[in-house]
């Protein structure tokens, strides 16, 4: 039987952003079965917007509160699809992107996603990145990944077997969800492949990545002194192994 994706974006302050995101993924090679949004309460109400979807096939989830990035986790155990893609809403994938996804999956299962991050430290201050920054030609084992998440269902409940640490609800569940799933099911997190001539198997168009992921919305802009190696830190002490930290 056909294989099902569901697509989950997360939605705060980009109205903007959202119709390229739809447009992309009805785009896709591999039909987008299920479209779920969760929107977080915006800082600023002229930032609240109405999802456009005539026919009612979209389920939206309009929240009161500004939840951050962990909430769209929960949200997505709603899927009843086999592959979820999670999508951080600066993110436009290339059309090609669920299918690269779905054949590395089914030949290696684990955390795929289309920016990977390679730590040499612990806090978060050395570490090189690969796919739509760096792009890699081959799949790549990284340590954690993040803008988009591919994966199939069933790692969730490795997600959910522990909460994050004590820390903002902006950060962390990028680190979190590869810690999961290395601990509980043994599985490892990559980067598939981002050939440099085919942006449609990208995860993130490099155009839109560096306009929208640097605007005033972005977390790594309004970090609000966030100091994100305090969850890496969390889990390499729980026992997260990462590629070039011993």
């Amino acid at each position: 039987m056909k294989s099902k994706v569901t697509y989950v974006l997360n939605t705060w302050q980009r109205p903007h952003t959202l119709s390229e995101q739809t447009k992309a993924i009805s785009e896709q090679t591999v039909k987008c079965d299920e479209l779920m949004i969760w929107q977080n309460k915006p800082t600023d109400a002229k930032d609240s917007f109405l999802v456009q979807d005539p026919n009612g096939t979209i389920k939206v989830s309009h929240n009161n509160y500004n939840y951050g990035v962990w909430a769209r986790f929960a949200f997505a155990l709603n899927s009843k699809s086999d592959y979820i893609c999670l999508l951080d809403d600066d993110t436009i994938p290339g059309n090609k992107w669920s299918e690269n996804c779905i054949n590395c999956i089914e030949k290696e299962n684990g955390l795929y996603g289309t920016v990977g991050v390679i730590f040499n430290d612990t806090k978060y201050q050395n570490f090189e990145r690969h796919g739509w920054p760096n792009p890699n030609e081959e799949k790549k084992q990284v340590d954690i990944v993040g803008h988009a998440w591919f994966f199939h269902r069933d790692l969730l409940s490795a997600f959910w077997r522990e909460t994050g640490p004590p820390v903002d609800n902006v950060c962390g569940e990028d680190v979190h969800f590869s810690y999961s799933i290395q601990k509980y099911l043994g599985l490892n997190t990559y980067v598939p492949p981002h050939p440099k001539d085919q942006l449609s198997m990208w995860g993130s168009q490099p155009k839109s990545a560096m306009e929208y992921g640097v605007d005033n919305n972005a977390i790594s802009v309004n970090s609000n002194g966030i100091d994100f190696g305090v969850s890496l830190k969390h889990y390499y002490d729980k026992g997260f192994k990462m590629l070039n930290v011993k």
